[in-house]
């Protein structure tokens, strides 16, 4: 519940959001405790009592894991969400009250994913939310229509097109499922802030492809280890991914690297301190084909002949090093997707003066995303 309120108060958690709103937080604990007890959680009750401003964080990456940061990015300001929107705090300041008429629906997806040497899929897990930003006054109602085929659970089936199937989900205690079952309506009366309607899972049986696969390779020979890595993003054409970056641990002896890229944009790097690759694309084209290749030797090896060049060693030295070669972990932003199919039907204000701006978002991103060698 503090979670939820200091949110509420002062927008995503993150550290620096904590450092830059102190003093309001402080305030808020100070209304909301009276010698350890807890008077009131209410945000309508303690707003009233509030006299610091929240103080708005810059724009920031579409993944901040502390709050998952969706709201203006700068990678989809200009396809879904106003320019301004994540330079504003979260509660406008007083004088301005009731001059805001807009409301974020964004449905966002973590993927848990364990992939093997051939490609087969080991483990694949959903973690989906619906999460509602609301600048709109607190006593309107809200309609948001999802997907008719949606069901809960294998036996379920609704609908005449694809079913969007997850296997369990949980509701805010504040939404109204009356409509639920016969269309797929959730009806919540949102108060002003960040709220978390929906949070669904789904495992093993997605209906849409993985978003990445690898196809590694990594030859061996005269003391040198080069692994080829060739991650494929299996969506659609006009979609892109952003910030990926794929980890992959070498051995511990391994000294200097040389690479191989399939375009300048992208970078790689040899970490000392986690005696990894770090290989970073800023953004790929759905469909497209990505490689690189990458050459790693060591400062000294046994068992390498005289008058050799450095390399991993011959022999069981090479083969208790090509041990420690992996696994890969990538890490990557999809915007406009989701890996279950749900999709928001529609956002309507029944009763609302005025026309308030409704902006609808889909995320999917890593949480962890294995890929062994």
């Amino acid at each position: 519940r503090l979670v939820t309120l200091l949110r509420d108060f002062c927008g995503p958690l993150s550290e620096k959001n904590v450092s830059l709103n102190f003093a309001l937080i402080y305030e808020l604990l100070d209304e909301m405790l009276d010698y350890g007890y807890i008077q009131t959680t209410s945000p309508e009750v303690l707003r009233n009592f509030m006299h610091t401003e929240p103080v708005a964080t810059k724009p920031f990456s579409l993944l901040d894991l502390g709050s998952i940061g969706l709201f203006g990015a700068e990678t989809q300001q200009s396809r879904v969400a106003p320019s301004s929107a994540a330079s504003r705090p979260v509660l406008p300041p007083r004088g301005e009250q009731g001059t805001r008429n807009e409301v974020f629906v964004d449905v966002v997806e973590r993927l848990t994913v364990v992939i093997a040497a051939n490609g087969t899929p080991m483990k694949v897990d959903v973690q989906g939310e619906i999460r509602l930003k609301c600048y709109l006054p607190s006593s309107v109602e809200m309609r948001i229509g999802l997907t008719e085929e949606f069901c809960v659970g294998k036996s379920e089936l609704r609908g005449y097109g694809t079913a969007v199937r997850v296997d369990e989900c949980a509701f805010h205690s504040s939404v109204k499922l009356d409509e639920f079952e016969s269309g797929r309506v959730l009806k919540v009366t949102p108060s002003q802030g960040e709220l978390t309607l929906m949070q669904y899972q789904l495992a093993d049986d997605i209906p849409s492809p993985l978003p990445f696969r690898l196809f590694p390779t990594v030859p061996k020979g005269a003391g040198w280890v080069q692994p080829s890595l060739a991650p494929h993003p299996r969506t659609s054409n006009s979609s892109q991914a952003l910030n990926v970056c794929l980890q992959l641990p070498v051995p511990k002896s391994v000294s200097s690297l040389a690479q191989e890229l399939s375009s300048p944009e992208q970078t790689a790097e040899l970490q000392p301190s986690t005696k990894s690759i770090r290989w970073t694309i800023p953004r790929c084209q759905g469909a497209s084909q990505l490689s690189a290749l990458f050459k790693v030797r060591a400062g000294g090896a046994r068992g390498a002949s005289p008058g050799a060049p450095p390399g991993l060693g011959t022999g069981r030295d090479l083969r208790a090093s090509l041990l420690e070669l992996g696994p890969a972990n990538l890490a990557f932003e999809l915007p406009a997707h989701t890996c279950s199919g749900l999709h928001v039907r529609f956002v309507r204000l029944p009763g609302m003066a005025g026309s308030p701006q409704r902006w609808v978002r889909y995320l999917t991103h890593s949480d962890s995303y294995v890929l062994r060698l």
